[in-house]
């Protein structure tokens, strides 16, 4: 996806974002990147800036409908991420904007536990463990944020879906990876880059 598509994009969460604190109603704009017409998984993060806290992130990791209603409905959640309080119309100006768009994610295949961590890459794939009833999901920028390996980032994962941190290990276990492209604001209604993930 290109820089001028993924800008619209962070461009129209923040709209989202906006008009969701402000309780009105979300203008879908009559014209818009035909990508967003395509069923694609999606997550809209926010941050506090400068102090580039997280404030919120949700979404949708599975393509079950348009992107377009992806962002929308991911840019409404967000404000209510029940983590942190809501969010407040002084904050829309302290806050930057970034949205994730997702590859479908997949079953990693394996004989043993041990393969998964020769499977996974940092700074490409992101994780889904499954047990069910419980699930956690951790996006590609997470591991390279903390600079986790693979094996810590399976351990906290496991931890996001509220299960052991060995759960990977579990034969009753699912490991699911995706991939995502990354658009950010800079500063708040600021400049929209296309984030390059680099393991250092």
């Amino acid at each position: 996806m290109d820089l001028e598509t993924g800008e619209w994009i962070v461009k129209f969460a923040r709209k989202v974002i906006e008009a969701t604190v402000n309780k009105k109603e979300v203008e879908i704009p009559k014209k818009y990147p035909k990508e967003l017409n395509e069923k694609r998984g999606a997550f809209v993060t926010i941050q506090t800036y400068p102090e580039k806290e997280l404030r919120g992130c949700i979404g949708l990791p599975y393509p079950m409908q348009t992107l377009l209603n992806a962002i929308i409905e991911a840019g409404k959640e967000v404000c209510f991420d029940p983590r942190f309080p809501p969010l407040k119309k002084e904050e829309l100006k302290k806050i930057t904007v970034e949205v994730s768009i997702l590859t479908e994610p997949k079953i990693i295949q394996v004989k043993k536990p041990e393969e998964y961590l020769e499977k996974i890459e940092i700074g490409k794939d992101g994780l889904i463990v499954v047990n069910s009833p419980f699930s956690g999901l951790l996006l590609p920028q997470v591991p390279i944020e903390y600079n986790w390996n693979a094996r810590e980032f399976l351990r906290q994962t496991c931890l996001k879906a509220g299960l052991p941190p060995n759960c990977w290990q579990f034969e009753t276990t699912k490991i699911l990876k995706f991939q995502a492209e990354i658009f950010r604001e800079l500063e708040p209604n600021g400049k929209v880059i296309k984030v390059e993930l680099k393991k250092d």
